[in-house]
């Protein structure tokens, strides 16, 4: 009927190029592992530091209104934005002078 491809040793032999296909894939998937190695490692490593929960310290200079306390510190190149507890937004310049306040039911 037709050829017999039960005798896969005698075919690879037939096509040299197999071999070397063989080698490459062998080395595709031992990159492949190690690089999954690393990305494992290196998730287990920087999410295994303990988290910091205290925000940064403000400048001397800022001075908050009365009655009100930070609830995050944004630090810009320009700017100093602070929100309050009550959700009032605060900038300042570098100098740490007040340049203006925007409620947080204005804000978009």
């Amino acid at each position: 009927m037709g050829r017999d491809d039960s005798d896969w040793k005698a075919e690879a032999k037939a096509v040299p190029e197999l071999r070397f296909l063989k080698t490459l894939v062998t080395g595709l998937a031992l990159v492949m592992g190690m690089g999954m190695i690393a990305v494992v490692a290196l998730l287990w490593l920087r999410l295994g530091q303990p988290v910091q929960a205290e925000m940064p310290e403000l400048p001397d200079v800022v001075q908050l209104p009365d009655g009100a306390s930070p609830a995050a510190v944004t630090f810009a190149r320009d700017w100093l934005v602070v929100v309050t507890e009550a959700g009032e937004i605060l900038l300042y310049d570098r100098a740490g002078v007040l340049r203006g306040r925007i409620e947080a039911d204005q804000a978009p």
